[in-house]
């Protein structure tokens, strides 16, 4: 409980500068981080807080907290009738103090508000606001612009924060930051990911959203500590050359009375048309995008984890639903731009800004779109009117081979396009290619018990896929529990089932995926072409008797050897099975799903593998392999 503040006899004026509200007021104050919501600092030789809310219609507005027993009347704030926008400073007020804006609205309602800019909060379901310490920013990635371009190594990590690894042997609550940063980071490093993705960590009110509405745009959720913890979780990645992607949700929020919604008691960061302003599917409010504090309140909140905690890309969620002002609404329930067209143009002019003042303030930062549709150019250049994300989730291969995978072995041989048809697009776009959170949720099942045939089958093609996928074009994003196959569905009130790593085909399949980051960082042709077409080209493509598939993968640069995937996706082993391949001479089996090992039955191809001048499927040279059942072989061209 902080201690009683005596009010001040008046409001010092004017605390804001004017260009601050001026930039406020065009949605370009890049550092709103700073300057709005409760701000620590000395004025005229007294120490205290000075706090700014934005609530243009609303008829008063006051500060209350546990330092003035939550009573309106002691803290009234003045109004810059400008920007909308209303200040006060309390003197004698320390960090800690727990507050929230006493909000008489447009209509004369006393309702209490948290505050959109808090930097801290409250454990939910509390709902105050927390007067938070202006700490030191973390610093970013090394080399960041090096490590996160398109020729680069990218294999993110994706994390639940609080399911992840419980404590007490996974009875206990779910670690907070600095357990984190003791425990995850060393794991993720030891299987070579690139990255850790964290499930949105922005303030949330019901943990059942898994971050995915959010309340509290600049503040780190309190359940895992304070911010000042968080920054040190992220500054223990960097130490160990791990990036940081947050996803981040600035297409809608939830409606819950101490948030954004109707803040002055008018539409004011949502629109007053349901028909724009609400979400059916996520019961949830839209941002009104056309406005410009509105848009500054979004990239401000961007700009400051990325600035402020050193954060090195954000995956943007829900990018489609942004995008189409039709999305999942039945006709007559939308309401068309003003040319008559579905697309919504202030959520396009908004992700273009986004991503342009991101690229100019941040270098080397990534924003990457959960985009659902085949919208064009996601990835290209805003001034090649493309919406400017580094990098775009590629769903349709996500879908298609998830499809695949779970037919039965004899019904693969009919739907061979399931894996053909994605890299007829596989360059259209900048692409991570994600096997998410999203796919073993909501009666999907856990990726290993999607798959056809007994446990040793299951694992053997799980490990097949984790091939196909680390050799396909695109970056590369696994959800937590996918290394160790994990047979249930995830559970965020849970601990994954560590204990499952005693069978040694799971251990197995965690090592698999370890070697798989080592070769995919370590050999160039596996990266350096992942968004660039002269990095692939097909060999077996129309084998669909024996479900074979193989492709080279080159660097672009002509510097590195090739590389040969194949695999054989059909529980039976293959002798003798020749494949074309780029050059004559010694070719070398790197990896091996089926080595024993991983967990299987050790049909290899050993030492040095002697590629003759014996032409085969439109390739001046050829192998003859043993392809194992249900696995996948990776071969390096020797100089």
């Amino acid at each position: 409980m902080s201690r009683p503040v005596t009010p001040p006899s008046r409001c010092p004026a004017p605390l804001l500068g004017e260009l601050d509200l001026h930039l406020f007021a065009e949605g370009r104050h890049r550092e709103l981080g700073r300057v709005m919501g409760a701000q620590p600092m000395v004025v005229d030789e007294l120490p205290g807080v000075r706090f700014a809310a934005w609530a243009p219609n609303a008829r008063q507005l006051a500060v209350v907290g546990d330092f003035n027993g939550w009573d309106g009347r002691n803290h009234a704030m003045q109004l810059r009738p400008e920007a909308g926008i209303w200040e006060l400073f309390v003197a004698g007020l320390e960090v800690g103090a727990l507050y929230q804006f006493e909000v008489i609205d447009r209509d004369g309602v006393r309702v209490l508000k948290a505050d959109p800019f808090a930097r801290q909060t409250e454990v939910p379901p509390g709902t105050a606001s927390i007067v938070a310490a202006a700490s030191l920013p973390v610093a970013p990635l090394a080399d960041r612009d090096k490590r996160q371009r398109r020729d680069a190594p990218i294999a993110i990590y994706e994390v639940h924060a609080g399911s992840w690894q419980r404590n007490d042997f996974g009875s206990g609550p779910a670690p907070d930051w600095d357990q984190l940063a003791e425990r995850l980071v060393p794991y993720v490093a030891s299987l070579n990911f690139t990255h850790i993705e964290l499930m949105p960590v922005m303030e949330y009110p019901f943990g059942g959203s898994w971050g995915y509405q959010p309340l509290s745009l600049y503040a780190p959720t309190a359940r895992y500590g304070t911010p000042e913890a968080f920054g040190r979780f992220v500054a223990a990645c960097h130490a160990a050359d791990i990036g940081v992607i947050l996803d981040w949700v600035p297409a809608h929020f939830p409606a819950d009375g101490h948030g954004l919604r109707r803040f002055d008691g008018t539409a004011l960061y949502e629109h007053e048309d349901p028909r724009e302003g609400y979400h059916p599917d996520w019961n949830t409010l839209i941002y009104n995008y056309g406005r410009n504090e509105v848009r500054g309140f979004l990239i401000g909140s961007a700009l400051h984890f990325i600035e402020h905690y050193g954060i090195d890309g954000l995956r943007v969620d829900a990018v489609a639903s942004m995008l189409h002002r039709d999305y999942s609404r039945p006709a007559g329930q939308w309401i068309p731009n003003i040319h008559g067209g579905r697309e919504n143009l202030e959520a396009i002019a908004f992700v273009r800004e986004l991503n342009a003042v991101v690229a100019e303030r941040c270098p080397g930062a990534i924003v990457i779109a959960e985009e659902s549709t085949s919208w064009p150019g996601v990835t290209a250049d805003t001034s090649s009117s493309g919406l400017g994300f580094a990098y775009k989730w590629n769903m349709g291969w996500m879908h298609d081979t998830l499809q695949y995978f779970a037919r039965d072995h004899a019904q693969r041989r009919w739907h061979h396009a399931d894996i053909t048809f994605g890299l007829t697009y596989a360059h259209a776009e900048a692409f991570v290619l994600p096997l998410s959170h999203d796919e073993v949720v909501h009666l999907k099942k856990a990726l290993v018990a999607k798959l056809p045939g007994d446990a040793w089958q299951r694992h053997a093609g799980l490990r097949a896929y984790y091939g196909l996928m680390w050799a396909y074009p695109g970056k590369k994003l696994l959800f937590m529990g996918g290394e160790i196959a994990q047979e249930r569905e995830w559970n965020h009130d849970s601990q994954l089932d560590w204990a499952g790593l005693s069978d040694p085909r799971k251990a197995g399949l965690q090592r698999w995926v370890g070697d798989l980051n080592a070769l995919y960082g370590s050999e160039p042709a596996l990266h350096r072409g992942d968004c660039d077409a002269r990095g692939f080209r097909w060999v077996v493509v129309d084998d669909t008797v024996n479900s074979v598939f193989a492709w080279l993968r080159f660097d672009p640069t002509g510097a590195a050897p090739a590389v040969l995937m194949i695999c054989n996706f059909t529980p039976r082993v293959l002798h003798g099975y020749r494949v074309g391949v780029s050059k004559a001479g010694v070719w070398q089996e790197r990896l091996n799903s089926d080595a024993t090992h991983y967990g299987g039955s050790d049909v290899a191809n050993v030492g040095d593998l002697v590629a003759l001048d014996e032409p085969s499927h439109g390739w001046p040279a050829s192998l003859a392999l043993s392809l194992p059942p249900l696995a996948c072989l990776l071969l390096v061209a020797q100089s």
